[in-house]
Formats: C-alpha cells, structure tokens, sequence
C-alpha cells in the first residue's frame, strides 16, 4: 500500500470519530441559555412598552407582598412581615413581636392596589408640595416576591427573592379632600393620589404607631378546642368556679372548696363556653392618664379568668375596675355606690403583659359567680 492511501485512510478515519458527549452537553446547554436568553429579553422588551408610571404606582397583586415598612417624621416607625405559614389571629406581625390587626391590615393592602393617580402636581406648586413632603409624610416601602426568571406568564419561575419594589412618601390632603399629595421614588414630579371609589383621602391609612396595628384579639376558640375555663373571685372565693372538658362534654368544679358539682345550667355553660370565639378588647391602655389606673390598680383584680386550649396554650384575663372619676376613691368611701364605676368598660390586664380596656357587654357572660351557672339569679358580679 502506497503512503498516500495510508494518508487517505488516516483522514477517513478521524473525520469520521463521533462528537464527544461532553462537547454536546455543552453545544446543548449553550443553546438552552441562548433561547431562554431571547425569551426574558422580548418579556421584558413587551412589559417595559406597554406599561406606564400610572400603571407601575400601584400595587397589583398584593398577595405577594412580604413586608411593609413605615416611618414619619417624628421617629415613629411600624414594620408589618407576613408570615404565612402562622396560624392564629393574623397572618402579619408588627415588628416580628406581635399579631397584627386584620382589619387594619385589610384596609391597607386594598388601599395600596385600589389608589391610583389623580392627577400630576402643578409645575408652578411643584417646590412647594416637594418641601411639605420632606418635612410631613409618611416614607411606605414595599417588598414583593419576585422572580429573576419568569416565563409564559408565570408559568417557568426561578430565582424567588424579596425585592424592595415601591419606595412611596405619602403627604397631607389635598385642599378638596379628595385626595393626598405623594412622591414615589424614581418618578419627575409628585402628584395627587386617591381612591377613585372613595369621598375621602387616604393620608389616615398610612400610620406609623405601632401600636395601633396590633390585634385586638383576645381568643378566637371554639368550644371543640377549649380544655379548661377557670374564674377566680379574690373578694368571693366561694364563688370562684372552673369547667373542665371530660370526655365529649365540660364538668362543673367549685374551686373553694374543691369539688364537682352536678346539675348546673348548661345552658349558660354553652354561652360561656361559646363567648370565646373572636373576642377581643376595645384598646390598649396607653391613651389612659396613669392616675386612673394606678387608682383602679390599687386594690388588685376583681377576677382572674385563665383559658386553656386543648393543645396547652393559655391566656389569663386579669380584670380591675373602671372608675368614672378616679378622685371619688378619695371623695366617696362608700366605693359600693354604682355611680361610681364606668358602667360599660372595665380594665383588663392580658398575660401579666397588656393593659387593655374591655366591655362589659363582650364579658357578660363570662365574669359570673359559680352560683350563676348554677341555676341561680343572674349577679354582675363585676359591676
């Protein structure tokens, strides 16, 4: 065989060897990167030309938002997380402390995807608004979940982050009050904000106590969930009483002295027992003048009211009462006469935690004396 055809076949030979795998998975991996590449550039090409600043101000799904953080100008700040997986009262938190109101919450989340632009500021009052901004309004961030790839309208979804997606100054009303003056990051000019189903501005919505945003929930338990209900009676130890679940139902146990009573009225048992769904408090004690509870503090709680849920949990309700005129503890001895006693509210120290103020009437069926549930006539031993 001559030299050439040895050459010939050497040549055949190699350029007839297969690809590699390696080289393949590489050629395939580049060509997926390349096309995925394309559709993220023409998604964001399409969104970027068809949306507007008026379309971007609001928030569309507020079901994505994870947190809102609000400040104002007297160092006041409030930071709402959502936690989804919490179960309970609410589920946002007020500064990963406490549960979060629902309503408030609620109104919030609407207001920030139902406002919408109302009009542009005057160019001539543009210098003055921006000056009230910075010196009066609230600073409202909003952080979303996002993804740094997503497809075919949320169908590929990859990258799930929290990004900060709205930095929004929200200032006073609006000479009408109509609406509120407002600054969003990124934009040229402020501009009036509103609600357009709302005779009203949205300014109020917007509030930096936290304080303020924390739940109002005392207990949300139905009678299925509830294990033990316990009142004590400091001044009527005999009427102090507790019910117990035994079995599919509650028994009837007088605490001084121990022991279990039969044939009392099950029917006020049931509204007891059932008053402890969605029961809640009318506000937190610290718009109060000390002087008026250090004078309803001073002769320790009426009753102790300790609930007990079947997995453990438990809440104790310390309650105290309300005096109309906290001078008439001086002025009147005599402290058994009504006029001396708020005839609609009471205070109510929660968990040895929060001092609260409650009413009457979302407690009357609860702070009665044993003799009560036992067939009895109806005593407001708390009045």
């Amino acid at each position: 065989m001559t030299d050439n055809s040895k050459n010939t076949d050497i040549v055949r030979h190699e350029t007839d060897k297969p690809v590699p795998k390696r080289n393949l998975h590489t050629i395939l991996i580049w060509g997926i990167v390349i096309v995925f590449g394309l559709c993220a550039f023409i998604s964001i090409r399409s969104r970027g030309n068809k949306a507007t600043f008026h379309d971007n101000l609001y928030v569309k799904d507020v079901n994505t938002i994870t947190r809102i953080y609000m400040a104002n100008k007297l160092d006041q700040q409030v930071l709402l997380v959502k936690h989804p997986e919490q179960e309970g009262d609410s589920l946002w938190m007020v500064n990963d402390q406490f549960p979060a109101s629902e309503p408030m919450m609620n109104l919030l989340l609407e207001t920030l995807q139902d406002m919408r632009i109302r009009q542009m500021v005057n160019k001539k009052a543009i210098d003055n608004v921006l000056k009230q901004l910075a010196t009066k309004s609230v600073k409202v961030e909003i952080y979303q979940t996002r993804y740094r790839i997503n497809w075919f309208s949320g169908r590929i979804r990859l990258g799930k982050h929290e990004k900060l997606t709205h930095t929004y100054y929200i200032g006073n009303e609006s000479k009408d009050l109509l609406g509120s003056f407002a600054f969003e990051k990124g934009s040229k000019a402020p501009f009036i904000v509103h609600i357009p189903s709302l005779r009203g501005f949205i300014t109020p919505r917007f509030v930096c106590d936290a304080s303020l945003w924390r739940s109002h929930r005392i207990v949300d338990w139905p009678v299925m969930q509830i294990e033990s209900v316990q009142l004590d009676i400091p001044s009527m130890p005999e009427e102090s009483f507790a019910i117990v679940r035994n079995g599919e139902g509650f028994r009837f146990e007088k605490i001084n002295p121990p022991s279990i009573v039969s044939g009392f009225d099950t029917l006020r048992v049931a509204q007891l027992l059932s008053s402890f769904v969605n029961l809640n408090f009318d506000e937190y004690v610290d718009v109060v003048p000390h002087t008026t509870t250090d004078t309803s503090f001073s002769s320790g709680p009426r009753t102790i009211l300790t609930i007990t849920d079947t997995t453990g949990a438990r809440r104790e309700i310390q309650t105290f009462i309300k005096y109309t005129n906290p001078d008439d503890m001086e002025a009147i001895r005599d402290t058994t006469m009504y006029e001396v006693f708020d005839l609609n509210r009471l205070y109510a120290v929660i968990d040895s935690r929060d001092t609260v103020l409650i009413q009457y009437y979302n407690f009357d069926n609860i702070l009665q004396p044993a003799s009560y549930f036992l067939g009895q006539s109806k005593t407001i031993m708390a009045r």
